[in-house]
């Protein structure tokens, strides 16, 4: 007993007094250093591995978002199998494009917000104050972003209290905005929401909306060099995820194999992909 107490004697009173429910204003007042957002840059031009593209779309039940596997250095594929999509808690998640590195820190402080607050407060927050936490991390990057280390993510959720999914996109200054049945982001992302444009029907299944995905990254892939497309070869394929009323659950290697293989191989005889009606 007498151990314990000396051993939380060596902790600031400020760290053992209830406070904000926010783990990122807890940061800022007592380890600012710390936000990734608030760390010093040397000098000179950076090359840092940059995410590519992220899409989403709702479905009758939920919401699925996925993300290509490569990360890109200027012309340089520095990482083919980087993962992009990560759940932010039981009811959502987080896909990033942008530079790599302050993106997976960002996903990681915005994971441990959302945490701080339920064990704070004794409640989830609701997906739309969880989409504006979010809008508070990106802004805080905003100088990072200035100097060319910007993170983009996209926040896609299942609103139980509305009983439908949702996504929401963000640009670099924190902007966010709501997103109706699909969206994408990075630097594939005008090919990705061209070809789910010609996709997207609002009674998909969780299924079909998640070979939508797959066929939407495999267009940005085939437009833009620093997007990934299924790599057969060495068996790299996208994330997928998908979050229902029964929570995140991310695709199995195998079920996200299975649509990927599909897809490639209509595209031999299809390069293009599925044909939208003229009328």
């Amino acid at each position: 007993m007498e151990a314990n107490t000396r051993g939380t004697g060596r902790l600031p009173a400020a760290f053992l007094t209830p406070g904000s429910s926010s783990f990122l204003d807890f940061l800022e007042a007592h380890r600012p250093e710390l936000i990734p957002g608030r760390q010093r840059l040397p000098e000179g031009v950076i090359e840092a591995p940059h995410g590519t593209t992220i899409v989403a779309a709702v479905f009758d039940g939920g919401v699925v978002l996925a993300g290509d596997r490569r990360a890109t250095m200027g012309n340089v594929i520095a990482q083919r199998d980087m993962e992009k999509v990560f759940p932010a808690d039981e009811y959502s998640a987080v896909g990033v494009a942008g530079t790599a590195g302050l993106a997976i820190e960002m996903v990681r402080m915005f994971q441990l917000e959302l945490e701080h607050y339920e064990k704070i407060e004794g409640a989830v927050l609701s997906l739309e104050g969880k989409a504006n936490r979010l809008t508070a991390m990106i802004r805080g990057n905003l100088g990072m972003a200035m100097q060319g280390l910007a993170v983009v993510p996209m926040f896609a959720g299942y609103d139980v209290d509305l009983g439908r999914g949702r996504i929401f996109t963000y640009d670099v200054t924190g902007g966010r905005s709501e997103e109706r049945g699909f969206a994408a982001t990075g630097s594939g992302s005008v090919f990705a929401r061209g070809s789910m444009k010609k996709l997207y029907r609002d009674d998909l299944t969780a299924e079909q909306a998640s070979t939508m995905v797959v066929q939407a990254l495999y267009d940005a892939a085939d437009d833009d060099s620093a997007t990934g497309g299924p790599d057969l070869a060495r068996k790299i394929f996208p994330i997928v995820s998908l979050i229902t009323e029964d929570g995140f659950r991310r695709l199995t290697e195998a079920e996200v194999t299975e649509i990927a293989v599909s897809i490639t191989d209509q595209r031999l005889t299809h390069p293009n992909g599925p044909q939208a009606p003229l009328l």
